[in-house]
């Protein structure tokens, strides 16, 4: 078990990949507390010495903000603005995005620019180290004014409503404080505001799919290797001198390492028939290499928000100055969202194709690769599957971002709905490893019609230790749990 300082450290790709695993554990350094407590004093003093109205914090919210509210209010204000906004719908969200969205809401509290209680912000981390997920549901955020509804059912077991998981047991907040020995918090004005505005649900899904996407592109890199060498294909398409006169850069990266995946395979030195190879395997540094830049492109956004404050208003104590702004405003994260669905259902796109090649009949390869077609349909039918969810991803490609509804009397006139954007993009995401997995099942079927010629070393391991996994087919069986199996696998092997 690790633990990590909750500072003002830049945030990299491999630490959120740690945050994603259960050995972390977070801890406030002493900056952050000082910067939260320093921002919270400020809050204070100002809300006492001022009659002026200061949004969110002595004024209602949305198209109430020229509601004033009472001094002896604004406790019970934070408190309504929790309990009236957790109004989400749809399933429950994964714990792994849950604690996510604790992680992203916890760092972006500790910049000292939300004016929260130090203890508010100590309790989201005691959630996040006892393994204490709040129940948030999938739908009901527009994009814009943060995440409201999910940070909303995130925010419930501060103040002892709403429910959580706990080691996959669902308990209430209450039930779960009172276990622990935890007082509920006490919200003070500008609180509930400030765990309730935030991008902290889109960017949550925004991370993992990151995370799985750079994942995805060595996955799909490795396996269209193996596929191309097992469709005795052509080396040439990947050699450098291709690329140097058109040098988008992740095509090059990509050639390079389809290239280096072949080195010392017998398949691809020798002598070949056809004088070139189908788009899915010719083009595969083009494709590929675009997909790979889009997700280069979107882990900067993601990378940028995860190190950002995103509530609203922000709190300035050296300046003296609270600024309602945009910040919560989800369009960065939209556009990125929707912009990476397209990049990895692309790869998916581009794999069932090769499924589909391998399975053909084409170069000496038998029919559905299997020794006795006709009595065993072999790998036809897991290209049926891989269409399926290639079609699927299409469908989820439609952009989420080009839509907006207007909200809360027309104050809110403009929204990302980048939630939708984020959720359609986790989808995506478990459909291309499904279609990838169906590909390495096929292509390792392939490769072995091709003995006593070899692969390439690499390649070779890949196969090798796939095997212990999931045997040759020799005639048919239930193939579904081949797919399961083959699924975990890429999902969990190791990768250089």
């Amino acid at each position: 078990m690790t633990t990590h300082s909750i500072s003002e450290k830049m945030l990299t790709l491999k630490d959120l990949s740690a945050i994603l695993s259960d050995a972390v554990r977070l801890e406030l350094s002493d900056s952050a507390k000082e910067k939260i407590q320093r921002c919270r004093t400020y809050l204070d003093e100002k809300a006492k010495n001022t009659t002026h109205p200061i949004y969110g914090i002595n004024t209602g919210f949305g198209s109430l903000y020229n509601k004033n509210i009472s001094p002896n209010d604004l406790e019970k204000l934070q408190e309504n603005l929790v309990k009236s906004h957790a109004c989400g719908t749809g399933p429950e969200i994964p714990d792994e995005i849950v604690r996510l969205m604790l992680f992203l809401k916890i760092q972006s509290l500790a910049y000292g620019y939300s004016g929260v209680q130090v203890e508010t912000v100590q309790r989201l981390s005691d959630y996040f180290n006892n393994g204490i997920f709040p129940v948030v549901y999938e739908m009901g955020s527009l994009g814009a004014s943060g995440d409201l509804a999910p940070l909303a059912h995130l925010s419930l077991p501060l103040i002892g409503l709403g429910e959580v998981r706990v080691k996959n047991e669902t308990a209430t907040g209450a039930a779960v404080n009172k276990k622990f020995g935890w007082e509920s918090i006490h919200l003070k004005s500008k609180e509930g505001l400030a765990l309730l505005n935030g991008t902290q649900f889109m960017n949550a899904y925004g991370v993992w799919c990151t995370v799985h996407a750079h994942r995805i592109i060595k996955l799909a890199n490795m396996i269209g290797a193996l596929s191309l060498d097992a469709f005795d294909g052509r080396i040439e398409p990947f050699l450098k001198y291709v690329h140097l006169i058109r040098p988008q850069k992740g095509q090059v990266v990509v050639a390079q390492e389809i290239e280096n995946l072949l080195a010392g395979s017998q398949l691809i030195k020798q002598n070949k028939k056809h004088v070139q190879d189908p788009y899915s395997f010719r083009c595969i540094p083009q494709v590929h290499g675009a997909s790979l830049d889009a997700i280069e492109h979107v882990t900067n956004v993601i990378l940028t928000e995860v190190n950002s404050v995103t509530d609203n208003p922000n709190v300035f104590p050296d300046d003296d100055l609270v600024i309602s702004g945009g910040n919560f405003h989800g369009q960065p994260l939209a556009l990125s969202l929707d912009f990476l669905s397209i990049a990895l259902a692309e790869l998916g796109n581009i794999s069932e194709r090769r499924t589909y090649q391998l399975i053909s009949g084409s170069r000496d390869l038998p029919n559905y690769l299997v020794a006795n077609p006709g009595i065993n349909s072999g790998m036809m039918i897991p290209q049926y599957t891989a269409a399926s969810l290639v079609s699927q991803n299409k469908q989820l490609c439609t952009p989420a971002s080009v839509d907006s509804i207007v909200s809360s009397n027309g104050q809110e006139d403009h929204v990302s709905m980048g939630a939708n954007a984020a959720t359609k993009a986790y989808r995506v995401v478990n459909n291309v490893y499904s279609i990838l997995a169906i590909e390495l099942l096929t292509a390792t079927q392939a490769i072995a019609f091709r003995k006593p010629l070899k692969t390439s070393p690499a390649l070779e391991n890949l196969v090798n230790t796939f095997r212990q996994h999931v045997p040759f087919i020799e005639e048919d069986r239930v193939l579904h749990d081949d797919i399961k199996k083959t699924e975990q696998f890429i999902r969990e092997f190791a990768l250089a």
